[in-house]
């Protein structure tokens, strides 16, 4: 026990005061929901998940053998990443063959059965979708170099003429997003120098011409494909992305996976927004430019949002789009068209109280008003960490990889904060994805040796940045096993970091403290509680300190204390869950004091 005095307390406000102030800033809704309304949804990484058949790599049977700690998790539904064919030269995300899974990851045999497997648990499946772009290794681009300009092949891609003497200039000045040109200029079948193609990602993925009707019909083919397997949605990649300015104008911007750092210029105080400080929530996190967020794409996801009309069961269709404000990336889930989008200016807003209010209200705001739910998301598998990313000295930059050279993270620091991110997280009405990991607390792995690295904007950028390998490294399942359990080799195909072994499943397994158990007691009391479908107010007794988040869910306070001292919670406060210890003094009316980078749910 301690008996530190606090350096601050809500103006001797009591409980039955903290409860009933504040202002609502979510309503909730106790009406009949869709699945997907308040779901948590863990992302599989698959070649980083588990490997069954010891070559190294994840795949699809390595899932079904750890559909038992999902279960156990409390999960609602899993999303896995890309599974097809591929030449893997973007980790999957370059897909040759929509409609069968890569011998690297299995069959589809496997697949069915993990489908079923995770269904038997009453886990739902999302899998991805790629349609901005395709493999260099697709049948269509193969048949795109072998026809002429001009042709039908070549109008399912962005094919140009150059600009300049000879076209020797690509059609326009866009940067890929992985470094570089976004153009490659072809070599004709006669050996001379020919069209280009645009490629906003690496020259291997080729984008297509989503004004073609071919490519639209196939991808509503692809979707029932899957449909017809029995997947509950999909996850769609660079959803903002398809559909291009007509003409292809030159623009001076720059494009980038995470974008740079956030508008901090919120009240301290009460965390309204001071003049000149963005109204609608936004921290930088969107990409624009005539390649992004170009209102055709809206068509597609009508059309999308009614082949999945054609199947029962609630199938859902969640927007990968790096927009900003929230109020445009509500557009993609406005009823007809998609049914979330991830909140990526949550995501990189940083540790400061009075922005992630901001965002937070923003948010609801945007989606409120087209009836959707706001998807919440701390980490996924092309952005740092949170535990790395809010252990950094600034933990409001969003760095594309860290390398050992860098700055590094404090690693303590950062775990302590991304359990407090986390249940002020979970205890938000809407959706949440966690990223494979981070129920155990895995920091990024900061160290890895160039020879290593796969990631093309590695590559691309000359080694400018160090990209998203770090946070792809394999899971540790085991601390004592060879490759901490990841295999029954022992074979990883990226090296793990000596600290994974204290991170590893089997050492937080039933270990009171652990990350592991609080996000199994996260889930559980959210589930219990109902916090993913209940509403959100603003506790505005607690307004007066600036370095406080907390809000009423229901009959649960969530209180997250982002300063340096400890805040005093009032006498006879029930705490449900605390992402870390809390202290309570010995006096005849006992206090509980919450520490700094601390959250606890409390009973109102």
């Amino acid at each position: 026990m301690t008996t530190t005095q606090p350096t601050r307390r809500p103006d001797d406000a009591t409980r039955d005061e903290l409860v009933a102030a504040g202002a609502v800033v979510h309503a909730g809704s106790d009406s009949a929901r869709e699945w997907w309304r308040d779901a948590v949804i863990y992302q599989v990484y698959p070649r980083s998940f588990a490997d069954a058949d010891g070559d190294g790599i994840g795949d699809l049977p390595g899932v079904t053998s750890r559909l038992g700690h999902l279960a156990s998790l409390g999960i609602d539904a899993l999303w896995l990443s890309p599974f097809y064919r591929s030449p893997q030269r973007d980790a999957g995300y370059d897909v040759a063959d929509y409609r069968d899974v890569d011998p690297l990851f299995g069959t589809l045999d496997d697949f069915d059965e993990l489908l079923a497997g995770a269904h038997a648990r009453g886990i739902r499946v999302v899998v991805d979708l790629v349609p901005n772009h395709t493999s260099d290794q697709h049948v269509w681009f193969t048949e795109a170099l072998a026809a002429a300009p001009g042709s039908p092949e070549r109008a399912r891609y962005v094919f140009r003429d150059g600009r300049g003497p000879g076209g020797d200039e690509p059609p326009n000045n866009w940067q890929s997003v992985f470094g570089g040109p976004a153009w490659t200029r072809l070599t004709e079948a006669d050996g001379t120098p020919g069209q280009w193609y645009l490629h906003l990602f690496d020259s291997t993925q080729p984008d297509l011409d989503w004004t073609h009707p071919e490519v639209r019909a196939e991808f509503a083919d692809v979707l029932r494909f899957w449909l017809d397997r029995g997947v509950d949605g999909f996850r769609v990649d660079v959803a903002h992305g398809l559909v291009k300015a007509d003409g292809l104008p030159d623009w001076d911007g720059h494009v980038e996976m995470v974008a740079g750092a956030g508008d901090d210029t919120a009240d301290e105080t009460t965390g309204d927004v001071e003049p000149g400080a963005p109204e609608d929530g936004s921290t930088g996190a969107g990409n624009q430019g005539p390649m992004f967020d170009q209102d055709g794409v809206h068509e597609v996801y009508r059309e999308w949002h009614q082949v999945l009309d054609e199947y029962d069961g609630d199938r859902c269709l969640v927007a990968e789009a790096w927009v900003e404000p929230l109020s445009r990336l509500a557009r993609y889930v406005r009823p007809d068209e998609m049914h979330q989008a991830f909140n990526f200016s949550f995501l990189t807003t940083g540790w400061d109280a009075a922005a992630l209010r901001r965002v937070v209200a923003a948010s609801y705001r945007a989606n409120d008003e087209v009836g959707a739910p706001t998807t919440w998301v701390l980490s996924n598998h092309d952005v740092v960490r949170h535990p790395s990313r809010l252990g950094l000295a600034d933990p409001g930059v969003r760095p594309n990889g860290v390398f050992a050279t860098d700055p590094q993270p404090d690693e303590e620091l950062g775990l302590r904060r991304a359990r407090a991110a986390t249940l002020l997280m979970l205890g938000m009405p809407g959706s949440a994805y966690l990223y494979q990991g981070e129920e155990l607390g895995l920091p990024e792995h900061t160290a890895l040796p160039a020879e290593v690295r796969q990631d093309p904007a590695f590559f691309r950028t000359e080694g400018a940045e160090a990209g998203r390998d770090g946070c792809r490294v394999p899971l540790p399942w085991a601390a004592d096993a060879p490759g901490y359990g990841f295999g029954p080799t022992g074979e990883t195909w990226l090296p793990q970091p000596a600290s994974f072994a204290r991170y590893a499943a089997d050492v937080q397994d039933g270990v009171a403290g652990s990350t592991l158990e609080l996000y199994r007691a996260a889930l559980a009391t959210r589930r219990a509680e109902g916090l993913g479908h209940g509403g959100l107010a603003w506790l505005d007794a607690w307004a007066g300190s600036a370095d406080v988040v907390a809000y009423r869910n229901g009959d649960v306070v969530v209180l997250a204390n982002l300063g340096t001292e400890p805040v005093v919670l009032p006498a006879g406060t029930e705490v449900l869950l605390s992402s870390g210890p809390v202290a309570t003094d010995r006096s005849a009316d006992p206090q509980v004091r919450v520490p700094a980078d601390t959250t606890v749910w409390l009973r109102a």
